[in-house]
């Protein structure tokens, strides 16, 4: 079975929306995830990354981040993120928690789920060490809590490894919670402060096949076709590519012979 391949807005964070479509739709990848930034999304944002996605020919996989604010209010900015993502036609909306009470998360995220449910889309919870939800349990109960068919959870190769989690967890999450996945490869090991998961997370990772992370037992331990959203968050990439579209073809390269190589099959 062949399983989609989208190219993560984190690969290309310098770059506007309408130029992450043009990168992806060059380097070959039928999908695309969008970073929608409320200050600098307008009419003419829409506009131009929507005529970006219809010469490509691409569809979007995901839209980001929704940040959950201590506090646990969503409101405007939140709505906005959301709407684009259905204007685009995204499947998923990507949402992080900066609250630490599970209650005002998930209440929180059901209000995202509730405005996101007219478009069919999903809100796709993450965990990872530089936010207050640090581990797939805590994710999944949060979800639970928020009780609505829209919640979902995202597995990241990197955050799953930092949070300590072995690949054969995955086997007990239920498929429906896992509507796609970010994948990337990076150190095996980190240090554990702020700071170095902050680095780590935006600096450090690298294509699946350069690094130490388990990406294959991961993959195998994921739903069979679970779509892949490539998140190559990479200063070495950054430096050495800073075109955009010579990026996401570097990326994508290297990612197809990996994959191709442990035998998955992506398009």
């Amino acid at each position: 079975m062949t399983q989609i391949l989208s190219l993560a807005a984190g690969t290309l964070p310098e770059f506007q929306p309408a130029q992450v479509a043009d990168a992806a739709g060059q380097a070959g990848f039928s999908h695309v995830g969008f970073t929608i930034e409320a200050d600098k999304w307008d009419t003419g944002a829409m506009k131009a990354t929507k005529t970006a996605i219809a010469a490509q020919s691409l569809s979007v996989l995901d839209v980001e981040v929704l940040w959950i604010p201590e506090g646990g209010q969503v409101g405007d900015e939140h709505h906005l993120i959301i709407d684009a993502g259905m204007e685009l036609g995204a499947s998923n909306a990507l949402v992080v928690s900066a609250e630490p009470d599970k209650d005002r998360t998930a209440d929180a995220l059901h209000q995202l789920c509730e405005w996101a449910d007219p478009g069919n889309m999903r809100v796709a919870l993450e965990f990872l060490m530089i936010t207050a939800v640090q581990s797939m349990d805590d994710a999944l109960s949060i979800i639970q809590r928020a009780d609505h068919s829209a919640a979902a959870l995202l597995i990241d190769t990197i955050h799953f490894q930092r949070a300590g989690h072995q690949p054969n967890e995955l086997e007990n999450v239920d498929p429906r919670l896992l509507p796609y996945s970010q994948i990337c490869d990076g150190n095996l090991a980190c240090e554990a402060s702020f700071e170095h998961y902050l680095e780590d997370a935006i600096d450090l990772r690298s294509a699946p096949g350069e690094g130490e992370l388990p990406v294959n037992e991961i993959l195998r331990a994921l739903p069979a076709n679970v779509p892949l959203s490539l998140e190559v968050r990479s200063k070495a990439y950054r430096e050495q590519y800073p075109d955009a579209a010579e990026r996401a073809e570097a990326v994508r390269a290297q990612s197809l012979r990996y994959f191709d190589a442990i035998g998955v099959s992506v398009s």
